[in-house]
Formats: structure tokens, C-alpha cells, sequence
């Protein structure tokens, strides 16, 4: 790449907002093996953005959902795609506050222009009022014109308690799911797996200890 594409990777990287930076090369795929590797490597090559489809990811917390979701808009990017990445929650309350200062179609404009975007972890925690509004306005302008990927924590029956608007979750997951491909991932929590860290984190990088004297200490890690 040239200096002005690197340039243009780091901006557009920078303008998703990823909590994370998260590769598709740093997850473990030994870990849980019932998680394709080619399939989200299929879905890094775009080919879904490209046809304006939607991805849904669904498997209990810890399972790389959001380090996949991440990495794949993060290789997309290097494609040229543009891509803005948000949680669920911060997405509405977001949108519940700069609405008031900015108006409804300002506001909403982060969320229609991008080509990908990522909505992550839903299922977390209930979300505010007129959560469904919003969301349904997202998937609906969205529908057919651009993609979008969400992860949920939570089987698809669950979401009408979770925004506490059952028809709106209804006419969301209609829409959406019309044109998604649905990824459910299981297995093991990574999150167990490196002794309780708090972030979605399969990344399997063992550090050992520099050498010691102490034999007892060598295989620490």
C-alpha cells in the first residue's frame, strides 16, 4: 500500500470507533472449534457488503463475538469499505441525545451512510425507551442499501423484552433478517479461559516470563 492508502486505512479505522483493534489473525481458532474459521474469513472478503446484506452473530458472552465483528470491519476497511462500529446501548442513547441538540436526520446520519455498520452486543443490558424506534429506522433505511452486522448475546425471542417494544423487535427482526445471514457460535468463554479478563478477548498470546533463577518460576505465565 502507499503512503496515501495507509493514510486513508488509518483515518477510515479511526472514524469506525472501534473499541477494540482486533484482527481475524489473532484469535484463537483452537480454542473453540465448532467456530468456522473460513466462514468469517469469507465474510472479510466483503462479498456480503458487496450484495447488501446483513450478518447477525448469536452464542452466549465470551465467545469472540465482538473480536470477530471488529476484525472483520477492520479488514474490510483496508478494502475500502467504510465502516462504524457502536454498541447497542451507546448507539440509542446516543441518538437519544444528540437528537435534542442536533435534530432527528443529523443525528441518524452516522448510522445510514456508512457502508458497514456494526451494531455489538445486544443482549447486554435493557435498553432506554424508543429503543425500538430508532433501531427499526436503522435496519429499515438501511434495508437493501447498505449492511449491517449486530451481535446479541440473547436468542432472537428475547428481544422484545430487551427493547420492551415487542412489535417493534417484531418489524426489526423481519426486516433484518430477510436478507442476514444468521451465525450462531458456541463453545467455551474465552473470558474463563484467561482467568476472568472483563473484555471479549480470544486472543491466545501466552507471554512467558523472562528467565529466572528460580526454576520453579520458568513456566509461568
Amino acid at each position: 500500500m502507499s503512503v496515501r492508502d495507509d493514510r486513508q486505512v488509518e483515518r477510515r479505522t479511526r472514524l469506525a470507533c472501534f473499541r477494540d483493534q482486533k484482527t481475524l489473525d489473532e484469535f484463537d481458532w483452537d480454542f473453540n472449534r465448532t467456530i468456522r474459521r473460513k466462514l468469517f474469513f469469507d465474510l472479510a472478503s466483503g462479498e456480503f457488503v458487496r450484495q447488501h446484506r446483513d450478518v447477525l452473530l448469536v452464542g452466549p458472552p465470551g465467545v469472540g463475538k465482538s473480536h470477530l465483528a471488529q476484525a472483520i470491519g477492520r479488514q474490510l476497511i483496508r478494502s475500502g469499505v467504510t465502516v462504524f462500529y457502536r454498541s447497542i446501548f451507546d448507539a440509542v442513547r446516543d441518538l437519544l441525545h444528540d437528537e435534542a441538540f442536533d435534530g432527528h436526520e443529523k443525528a441518524m446520519a452516522r448510522y445510514l451512510k456508512p457502508d458497514l455498520l456494526i451494531l455489538d452486543d445486544m443482549g447486554m443490558k435493557h435498553l432506554p425507551k424508543r429503543s425500538g424506534e430508532y433501531l427499526f429506522e436503522i435496519i429499515m433505511r438501511r434495508h437493501e442499501l447498505k449492511s449491517t452486522l449486530m451481535t446479541s448475546n440473547r436468542p432472537l425471542e428475547d428481544w422484545g423484552k430487551l427493547i420492551g417494544d415487542v412489535p417493534a423487535a417484531t418489524a426489526i427482526l423481519d426486516r433484518f433478517l430477510q436478507a442476514a445471514e444468521v451465525v450462531e457460535m458456541t463453545g467455551r468463554s474465552f473470558r474463563l479461559k484467561n482467568g476472568g479478563r472483563s473484555s471479549d478477548d480470544p486472543t491466545d498470546k501466552k507471554k512467558k516470563s523472562p528467565p529466572d533463577s528460580n526454576p520453579s518460576e520458568e513456566e509461568k505465565v
